[in-house]
């Protein structure tokens, strides 16, 4: 495969990313005509590719709009690093459903300085698993990572990519 570039300046992803969005619901019907083990090998390599070549600590966008599930176990992970006690960590940066699940309790996140997050190495699995195109099942997660493709530069650049590879053409 020829070495392919990358975009990351997020005007420009968001500005591609409006004007594709009819090609969208095209191009996922043609992703279900191939298996979902083509693609998920595909999405698998191509953000290894992209993601050893963007720095997404640049960016952010993530900590700007995504509710971060959070487990009990980061909770005390979190407090821990932060030293403080669990229930500082609950009352300061998390918030409880009425089934117990626990969520962020601000967008943008507390804990994003201008383009970084200040507890990285501590960072929650969720935030280390963003944009989860490593995981398997990426067809049935297409449409909801679709939400982020003209904010992440993982996403609009894998997603170009595979467009390309498999040759296709807006319908």
């Amino acid at each position: 495969m020829t070495e392919q570039h990358h975009i990351s300046d997020l005007s420009v992803i968001a500005d591609h990313a409006r004007h594709k969005e009819e090609e969208t619901d095209s191009f996922y019907r043609f992703l279900l005509e191939h298996s979902e083990q083509e693609i998920d090998d595909k999405v698998h390599r191509l953000n290894a590719q992209v993601e050893a070549a963007i720095d997404c600590t640049t960016c952010g966008n993530c900590c700007r709009s995504l509710m971060i599930n959070v487990t009990s176990d980061e909770v005390i992970s979190l407090g821990e690093h932060l030293q403080l006690s669990y229930q500082e960590v609950k009352d300061r940066y998390i918030e409880e459903s009425l089934q117990g699940h626990f969520i962020m309790n601000t967008i943008p996140c507390s804990f994003l300085v201008e383009k970084k997050c200040s507890v990285y190495e501590h960072r929650f699995t969720e935030c280390r698993d963003f944009p989860h195109l490593h995981k398997p099942g990426f067809l049935a997660r297409f449409p909801g990572t679709m939400l982020h493709y003209g904010s992440c530069p993982i996403i609009f650049n894998v997603i170009e990519w595979l467009k390309r590879e498999l040759a296709f053409e807006r319908r």
